[in-house]
C-alpha cells in the first residue's frame, strides 16, 4: 500500500498557547478491569474500537519480541500477531477501527521501520520514508495517522492520509512530531519533542490544520497524548519533577483530569479512548511488571451522551503481582 500523494511542509495557520494545569471539574474516571496477554510480564493495549476490542502489543518473556494481539471485548485475546516480513522479532500493533482494520510497525534487519496494516488476516506495508514510517491510529472511514522521517530534510514529522491524500506536518521548534490518532471529524492528536527544552509536549491538529501546542499540565516534564475519540476527549500520559508517570484525560485542553491507577508504581498511561469513553492503557506495579487496563471515563453531571454501557469484559480484577531507533517514540 503507497501513498497517493505527500504534501509536507509547516502549517501557516497556528494557535500556540501555553496551557496551565487544572483538574478536570466535570469527569471522573471509572476503573472496569485489569488483564494481561497469557504469559507475558509486558503487556502495551494501544487503541479500543467502539465495540471494545482492543489492539496493543506485548513482550515474550522467553524471546523478548515485541508482537502484537487483540483483545474482544469478551476479554478473549488473539494469537501473537506477528508481521511477516520483520526479521528482527519487532511487531507493534498500534491501532484498530470498528471493521477491525489494524495498523502498526515493523522493523527489519537493515535498520528500517516499516508502517502496516492488517485486515483480515492480510498484512499489507505503507512506506512513506525510506527510513522510518510508523502508523500509529486509523479511524472508522480508514483515513490514519503516525510519523515518519522525511527523506527530504531529515526531519521526523507527523501525518494524516485522509481521503488518500498524505499531508506531513511539524510543529515549530519541533525535533519530532507524532501523530497518535485521527478522529471521524479529521481531528488528530499526537506530542512533539522541542528543540527548546527537550521535552515532550501534546498538541491537537483541527481539521483545517490548525494546530494547537503546547499542551501540559502544570508541573509536567513531559507530556505525551496518544489517543482521541469522535467527541474529541483526549487521553495520554505526563510525567512529574519527582519523576512519577500520571496518566491525563480532559475534554477540553487546559482542563486536566490525573489518573493514577490504585497500587501502580509510579506509572500509569492512557492510550486509546473509544466513542462510549472507555480507555485502555497500562500500568506499571511494584515488581515492575506492565499489565493492561480498561477504564472509562463519564461526566459527574451523568452519562456522557446518555448511552446504555455496553458489556465489556469481566468485572475489575485486581492482576496478581508476579526505542527502535534512535528517533522518539517511547512505549505507548
Amino acid at each position: 500500500m503507497k501513498p497517493k500523494q505527500l504534501f509536507v511542509h509547516i502549517l501557516a495557520v497556528l494557535l500556540a498557547i501555553p496551557l496551565a494545569g487544572t483538574v478536570a471539574q466535570g469527569a471522573t474516571i471509572e476503573v472496569i478491569e485489569t488483564f494481561d496477554y497469557p504469559g507475558s510480564l509486558l503487556t502495551r493495549p494501544q487503541k479500543i474500537n467502539d465495540h471494545g476490542v482492543i489492539a496493543g502489543l506485548f513482550i515474550d518473556p522467553t524471546t523478548g519480541a515485541s508482537e502484537g494481539f487483540f483483545r474482544s471485548r469478551s476479554g478473549r485475546f488473539s494469537d501473537p500477531i506477528i508481521e511477516p516480513n520483520t526479521d528482527t522479532a519487532f511487531t507493534e500493533l498500534r491501532g484498530v477501527n470498528n471493521r477491525r482494520s489494524m495498523c502498526g510497525d515493523y522493523t527489519t534487519s537493515d535498520g528500517v521501520t516499516h508502517g502496516f496494516f492488517r485486515k483480515s488476516s492480510v498484512f499489507s506495508d505503507y512506506d512513506i520514508s525510506t527510513l522510518f514510517t510508523v502508523v500509529l491510529g486509523i479511524n472508522n472511514a480508514e483515513d490514519f495517522s503516525g510519523s515518519f522521517i522525511d527523506d527530504a530534510d531529515g526531519i521526523q514529522k507527523g501525518f494524516v492520509s485522509i481521503g488518500g491524500t498524505v499531508t506531513g506536518f511539524g510543529v515549530p521548534d519541533a525535533a519530532a512530531t507524532l501523530a497518535y490518532q485521527i478522529n471521524a471529524s479529521n481531528e488528530a492528536t499526537g506530542y512533539y519533542i522541542a528543540n527548546s527544552d527537550g521535552l515532550t509536549h501534546g498538541y491537537l491538529r483541527d481539521s483545517s490544520g490548525n494546530l494547537t501546542f503546547p499542551i501540559d499540565p502544570a508541573g509536567s516534564t513531559g507530556t505525551i497524548l496518544f489517543g482521541n475519540n469522535d467527541s474529541n476527549w483526549v487521553v495520554g500520559r505526563y510525567a512529574d519533577a519527582s519523576g512519577i508517570t500520571h496518566g491525563l484525560f480532559f475534554m477540553t485542553p487546559g482542563d486536566f483530569l490525573t489518573f493514577d491507577f490504585p497500587g501502580a508504581a509510579g506509572f500509569t498511561s492512557l492510550n486509546g479512548i473509544n466513542q462510549r469513553n472507555y480507555i485502555c492503557g497500562r500500568y506499571v506495579d511494584n515488581a515492575g511488571i506492565e499489565h493492561g487496563i480498561l477504564v472509562r471515563a463519564r461526566k459527574t453531571t451523568g452519562d456522557e451522551r446518555g448511552l446504555p454501557a455496553i458489556p465489556l469484559g469481566s468485572a475489575f480484577r485486581p492482576a496478581a503481582p508476579s526505542s527502535v531507533l534512535p528517533v522518539k517514540v517511547p512505549a505507548s
